[in-house]
């Protein structure tokens, strides 16, 4: 009897140390999380872009983990663009792509549709990881504009920390 309960906990151990061992040799993909002067640089960037097009918008700055780190709306931004700039930069920082992925996923049908299943995932362009030294450090979301001009906006305060 001994034997019958030892034989699935040893394969259950090897099993813990095997993927142990397999994520330990995977890149760290994330550095160290930004900081404040870094995620203003980055928000002032991508205001600057909006306010030269003439978008009213709201920006979001996350870690990696998806905390907010800062958070800046324009005068005349609607009221409802800072929580979808938070869930962009957050969207981008978890799953570790632009939020634009999912939406062109999602346009795509079929199996895409799948993405309205992840938590925390928002299919809109205009979050971006941030990333610096080839780690994300954290993102960036903003919202106000069209999704196109939320994403142009973005990829200028990402641009900058390149």
């Amino acid at each position: 009897m001994f034997r019958k309960l030892l034989s699935p906990l040893i394969l259950t151990a090897s099993a813990v140390l095997f993927v142990s061992a397999a994520f330990a040799q995977m890149p760290n993909l994330y550095g160290a999380p930004i900081n404040a002067e870094n995620a203003k640089k980055a928000a002032a960037a991508a205001l600057a872009e909006a306010k030269k097009n003439n978008w009213t918008m709201a920006v979001a700055i996350t870690d990696g983990n998806g905390t907010l780190v800062f958070l800046e709306k324009m005068d005349g931004t609607q009221t409802g663009s800072v929580d979808v700039s938070i869930g962009k930069a957050r969207s981008a920082a978890l799953f570790k792509r632009p939020s634009k992925a999912f939406q062109d996923v999602l346009a795509a049908g079929g199996d895409g549709l799948r993405i309205l299943g992840l938590q925390g995932a928002v299919p809109i362009d205009g979050g971006l990881p941030l990333l610096m030294d080839g780690k994300i450090v954290g993102a960036i979301g903003l919202s106000g504009g069209t999704s196109a001009q939320d994403g142009m906006a973005a990829k200028a305060g990402a641009d900058v920390l390149k």
